[in-house]
């Protein structure tokens, strides 16, 4: 069984909002651009708050944000 962990679509739902900068978003939500880099590049699992902030910026549910595992929606 193969490594799991926390996915997200920010890079994505960035340039497709406007592209919205790594530092835009990071002072919508309340953390530094550096925490946006890492959990863009998959370093870093965010806490529930922040997972729910980040969806929220965007106005998605959580689950159109952040997968678990394999991302099924290539």
């Amino acid at each position: 069984m193969g490594k799991h962990l926390v996915g997200n679509h920010i890079r994505k739902l960035r340039f497709n909002q406007d592209e919205m900068t790594q530092q835009q978003l990071a002072d919508k939500v309340g953390v530094t651009r550096q925490t946006i880099v890492a959990l863009e590049k998959g370093n870093y699992s965010p806490s529930l708050e922040l997972a729910f902030r980040i969806a929220m910026a965007f106005d998605l549910p959580l689950e159109e944000v952040f997968f678990y595992g394999e991302d099924t929606k290539a």
